[in-house]
């Protein structure tokens, strides 16, 4: 029997239906924000005006909650990845059947209230500087609360983005087969890290991008943990700085937006790139 082909109808449905389903995605995101942006430089009486904008870049703190939060961002990713891994791999290849406790391990900061969390991490930043004053872990507890660079925002944002993490990486590992390219990379001499770096890692890499992406956004949104902890980062130096001004509000909410899409953009980029094959 002769198969029978769809025809160009056929064909043109599906794809019609996408870009439709694309188009009415775009507006339920860009109408908003077209209506947010128009809000905050429309002035009644003087017109189309950016001084909402320009008080925002001229308010001190910006340049320096901004890269507070790069900093910070950068940190949780590498600590994070430089956790999760290893640990996700060797799960794969030796102990299979934890991959269940050890989801469920990573899926607890999403059952955790965050303002739970931060309580139980405020009483042990408390209760440290009281009971180990004559200890060397005393000048430990001081330093990830320091101001400038605080480390303790990084252990709690490596928490936060466990979840986030593991389904990344767990979605590549599961794309690719792992003990294959570990056992080719071992025949041909070596070593464990060596296997990692060289055979796993540039296969995981859409994974890794993946949860850098989603580590990059939390650090960059999150506001609870460092306002009850006291530090101000970019979030919350953005919510300090709305007041209670509808204009200002409205514009570094925008602000914000831009911020993260263009940081997203940029990660994507170097993300994107590929080495030059070098011919023989």
């Amino acid at each position: 029997m002769a198969r029978l082909t769809p025809g160009p109808r056929a064909t043109a449905r599906p794809a019609l239906w996408r870009w439709g389903v694309l188009a009415l995605a775009g507006l339920y995101f860009l109408v908003p924000l077209g209506a947010s942006v128009v809000f905050s430089v429309d002035v009644p009486g003087r017109g189309v005006t950016f001084d909402a904008y320009t008080r925002i870049l001229g308010t001190g703190g910006f340049t320096s909650s901004l890269f507070l939060s790069l900093e910070l961002a950068a940190a949780t990713i590498g600590i994070v990845l430089l956790l999760m891994v290893p640990a996700m791999v060797a799960l794969r290849l030796g102990a299979p059947r934890l991959r269940p406790v050890v989801e469920i391990i990573c899926s607890l900061p999403l059952v955790v209230p965050p303002i739970a969390f931060v309580a139980g991490l405020g009483t042990v930043l408390k209760w440290g500087p009281e009971h180990l004053s004559r200890t060397p872990l005393f000048q430990t507890f001081v330093a990830v609360q320091n101001p400038d660079f605080p480390f303790v925002l990084v252990l709690a944002y490596v928490v936060m983005a466990l979840p986030f993490v593991y389904r990344a990486l767990d979605a590549g590992l599961r794309a690719m087969d792992v003990r294959t390219l570990v056992e080719a990379a071992r025949s041909c001499g070596a070593g464990w890290p060596q296997a990692l770096v060289r055979a796993v890692l540039p296969n995981l890499r859409g994974a890794l991008l993946n949860a850098s992406f989603l580590t990059l956004a939390l650090v960059l949104g999150e506001f609870t943990v460092a306002q009850l902890l006291g530090f101000q980062p970019f979030a919350v130096w953005i919510v300090n700085i709305s007041g209670s001004q509808a204009q200002l509000s409205v514009a570094v909410s925008v602000l914000s937006l831009l911020v993260t899409w263009l940081l997203l953009l940029a990660l994507a980029g170097v993300g994107g790139r590929t080495r030059p094959t070098s011919r023989g």
